[in-house]
């Protein structure tokens, strides 16, 4: 297993993590299997979408800060219960195929880290898994 560390600037944002991942499949002569992804913390999370077009990153955070604001009648008062609902909405995890070395991803696709309660230093563990 690997380890990826991602510090973060803003207390939501998303930090495009795809070519970190591509990396580490290469330096470690990966080639085809899975590429299983976890965020351990209850105030992130991991998706994927766009990243031809970073409107749709803001429009991602925007709705979901409307969706669930951070100044609400929560009963949890550390004053982050916005970020734990948004992280359990998007999720901690992420697996891709790899073939030939290579994340199989569609032409627009990326792999997002999410943040919603930094900024932070985070952590996401990458396991890779053979083929067969």
């Amino acid at each position: 297993m690997r380890i990826l560390s991602i510090k973060t600037a803003k207390r939501i944002e998303m930090v495009d993590i795809t070519g970190d991942v591509r990396t580490i499949i290469r330096e470690e002569g990966f080639v085809d299997g899975l590429c299983h992804l976890f965020v351990p913390h209850t105030t992130a999370a991991l998706t994927i979408n766009e990243n031809a077009d970073p409107a749709v990153c803001r429009d991602i955070l925007n709705h979901l800060s409307r969706l669930v604001p951070p100044s609400s009648p929560y009963d949890h008062r550390e004053g982050n219960a916005d970020a734990h609902i948004k992280s359990s909405l998007v999720g901690p995890s992420e697996t891709l195929i790899v073939e030939g070395g290579r994340l199989v991803l569609g032409t627009w696709q990326a792999l997002f880290f999410c943040e919603f309660d930094g900024p932070r230093e985070r952590k996401v563990f990458v396991k890779l898994l053979p083929k067969g």
